[in-house]
């Protein structure tokens, strides 16, 4: 499916960087466990803190492994626009879902959100320079964390990190700071693979369920949650 340079999908290939399969394939382990205590405490009562340090730690990590791995993959991927639109298609129809079933939690710019933008901005963001990608990156670091100090009467700059009164929301990664985050990626595939012909490190991925776990990250995402719930629901119907 995936050759030597570029797959006929755009797609990066494990054969030559099972290191990035590795990654995503993490980031989606740590998401769905995650949001399994998550699922445990709220739907179900069992007595587990998600909010403590430790899962508050893992969440951050798979969704921060998640937007890295999406900037490393841009100097791979032919259609970065096309896959953002889809994907940032799939964010706007958990938007839907969960303003149907969660009220005033729903999310209304979660990771799906913010990779969808992040892909479309991709063909940009990988002509700036270096030292503007980092520049930028620092910058949008330090804008995240000043305007989540500030609280606006509208809700139309979510998107950036500008939160009004009274919000909340089960999933929500702005544009600032988490940018950082796919810059920092873009930067890493330009200095670690633009100009190599041979594999970064000596992992030749051949274990075929990390190679399952990155290929079907997306689809993981859209299902685990459905998934989840119907196995807890039927639990509690059964004792």
């Amino acid at each position: 499916m995936k050759m030597d340079h570029k797959s006929r999908t755009g797609e990066i290939s494990s054969n030559r960087h099972g290191e990035i399969d590795v990654l995503r394939a993490v980031a989606i382990v740590l998401m769905v466990l995650f949001h399994l205590v998550y699922d445990l405490k709220v739907f179900a009562d069992v007595n587990i803190d998600y909010q403590s340090p430790f899962w508050f730690s893992i969440g951050k990590a798979s969704a921060l492994l998640f937007m890295f791995t999406s900037g490393l993959s841009t100097g791979f991927s032919r259609s970065p626009v096309k896959r953002g639109l889809k994907v940032l298609l799939y964010g706007l129809g958990i938007t839907v879902v969960t303003y149907i079933f969660m009220n005033d939690e729903y999310v209304r710019f979660g990771i799906l959100h913010f990779l969808g933008v992040t892909m479309i901005m991709s063909p940009l963001l990988v002509r700036l320079p270096s030292w503007i990608l980092l520049s930028l990156a620092g910058s949008s670091a330090l804008l995240g964390f000043w305007f989540h100090k500030l609280l606006l009467t509208t809700n139309l700059l979510l998107p950036l990190g500008l939160m009004y009164k009274g919000f909340g929301s089960m999933d929500y990664y702005p544009l600032f700071p988490y940018l950082a985050m796919t810059l920092l990626g873009i930067f890493a595939y330009r200095h670690l693979y633009a100009q190599r012909t041979e594999p970064l490190f000596a992992i030749r991925n051949n274990f075929v369920l990390i190679r399952w776990l990155s290929r079907n990250s997306l689809g993981i995402y859209l299902v685990h949650q459905p998934v989840l719930l119907f196995i807890i629901y039927s639990f509690k119907l059964l004792v």
